[in-house]
């Protein structure tokens, strides 16, 4: 049986990204992927399957890391493009000071994979994790489905949305709050601009569509974030598409059932934390997951360095900082998301269209405002504007 210090279960952003660090603090981290990949270089080449994440991310995340991560970056986007139900538009020219990314997610998990290796991190690729226990010893004992095994002293869940381990070890939010996604992804540019994305409410029901570029390509994608049902993804790519410029049936399509954030729960266990989606991060309102999985992969690896050298007792660091951080702002972040989704109208007219807005939704982006920041003067908008 193999052994190291850590474990981490997924070699996505929030995987990828403890492992990089962990490793660069001297522990022996070995990195868990279901897929079959080749070792990612550098560059973040071989890097496995086409990802439908949109691949939005804040640049301010680059603080983060000691190596650039403009490898990864396909575009930088300097302004915001809105619309209800294909028309009323609204562009915004975003501040110097909030530029946003967009990555193509496949290279950046390579990138950030391929420099965790470097620093020494096994990657054991095809490793479909079937069992995870704890033994006598304090060990976390991680089984998969070929047969192999390996033991830990520490183990990171990071395998996404799908993940049922946070559930079993008793990680993050009690229910599951699911978010419907459809992503598209197409060659071509079409009608959109260099350096512009789009965001189309009005089309969806309790949600919206969007529209990155990649390159020489665009992804499209179509999200419903509150109620049971998801959206009708085909009737929105219908009109959605051939206003961008392409036909209505172009496009690699693929769905998934995205976690969002769902109240204030640890993150921790004994020896063990849950990050990036299968921590249930994901923004209830704009859907950005990139950010918070690159940041619980950071302050998880920085949690879990202390206790490895014993200088701190347990993990709750690392839940308590993700609150701090991150959910309070989700909390106040998801009250906005449950009224402005429905009534969408109200929301785009009082929201979107206000002067102030495109600045506000940059500065969240960035990191520079919270949703507590904003949250008690738009909720009272709306209802009061809806009333």
């Amino acid at each position: 049986m193999n052994r190291s210090d850590v474990v981490v279960i997924g070699a996505g952003a929030a995987g990828a990204a403890a492992s990089f660090h962990l490793s660069q603090a001297g522990h022996r981290v070995t990195l868990l992927e279901r897929d079959h990949r080749d070792e990612a270089g550098p560059q973040g080449s071989n890097c496995g399957r086409i990802k439908p994440c949109g691949g939005g991310m804040a640049a301010s995340v680059q603080q983060w890391f000691p190596f650039s991560l403009s490898p990864a970056v396909d575009e930088v986007i300097e302004r915001v493009e809105f619309s209800w139900c294909l028309t009323d538009p609204v562009v915004a020219e975003l501040p110097g000071s909030a530029p946003f990314w967009i990555v193509r997610r496949e290279r950046l998990d390579g990138l950030l994979v391929g420099k965790a290796v470097e620093n020494g991190a096994e990657l054991l690729s095809g490793f479909e994790v079937t069992d995870i226990k704890r033994t006598r010893e304090g060990q976390w004992q991680i089984s998969g489905a070929d047969g192999r095994s390996h033991e830990a002293r520490a183990l990171v869940i990071a395998d996404g949305s799908g993940s049922p381990w946070p559930a079993r070890l008793g990680l993050g939010p009690s229910s599951l709050h699911l978010a419907s996604t459809t992503s598209v992804r197409l060659d071509g540019r079409g009608a959109l601009r260099q350096g512009s994305a789009r965001f189309e409410f009005g089309l969806v029901h309790h949600g919206f569509a969007w529209a990155f570029p990649m390159g020489n390509g665009v992804n499209v994608g179509v999200g419903t974030f509150i109620g049971r049902h998801g959206a009708d993804s085909e009737a929105v790519l219908s009109q959605l598409l051939p206003d961008l410029g392409f036909e209505a049936d172009a496009g690699l399509r693929q769905q998934a059932a995205l976690r969002v954030w769902n109240g204030h729960q640890p993150l921790h266990g004994d020896g063990v934390v849950a990050v990036g989606d299968a921590a249930s991060l994901c923004d209830p309102f704009l859907a950005e997951g990139l950010r918070p999985a690159l940041m619980s992969g950071c302050e998880a690896a920085a949690s879990l360095d202390r206790w490895l050298r014993g200088e701190q007792g347990d993990l709750a660091s690392y839940s308590q900082q993700m609150r701090e951080r991150w959910g309070d702002s989700m909390g106040w972040g998801r009250r906005i998301a449950q009224v402005f989704y429905r009534f969408p109208k109200v929301g785009y007219q009082l929201g979107i269209k206000r002067p102030t807005a495109p600045q506000r939704i940059a500065q969240i982006l960035s990191g520079e405002m919270g949703y507590g920041d904003i949250a008690q003067r738009v909720i009272k908008r709306l209802l009061l504007k809806r009333g």
